[in-house]
């Protein structure tokens, strides 16, 4: 199986964010919005989808947030693993998984981000 990273696809920001990852790192992975993901067969929740990208291994484990982006960053490759390594050793770890939530529980705001990120995906106008 190869690696699987799920994103947000009805997120602005999440889809940018992916968009850079496809053109500048190219993982050898499937990348897919948990919108059209069979998440029971990728072994996470809707719940989890929602709150965090994913990136799902070979072996089929599951990881959140800051260590979902720490393991497509080593996946990917050097330059970019050097700091994918960073991000898994403390304390480094740990601020990275506060500035993850950060972003993420603002993502609304930023670049490339809509109203309709910041809402529960069930109340979103796209919902799928």
């Amino acid at each position: 199986m190869r690696p699987v990273l799920v994103f947000d696809g009805d997120c602005g920001f999440c889809t940018t964010c992916v968009r850079f990852v496809e053109r500048y790192l190219r993982p050898d992975a499937t990348i897919i919005a948990w919108q059209f993901a069979d998440l029971g067969e990728l072994g996470v929740t809707r719940k989890r989808a929602e709150y965090e990208l994913l990136w799902i291994d070979r072996r089929g484990r599951a990881f959140g947030g800051a260590q979902a982006v720490a393991k497509l960053l080593i996946h990917a490759g050097l330059p970019w693993s050097a700091l994918g390594l960073l991000l898994r050793v403390p304390p480094v770890r740990w601020l990275a998984h506060g500035l993850y939530r950060a972003v993420a529980d603002n993502r609304g705001r930023l670049p490339g981000g809509t109203p309709a990120c910041a809402l529960p995906a069930d109340r979103r106008p796209l919902q799928r």
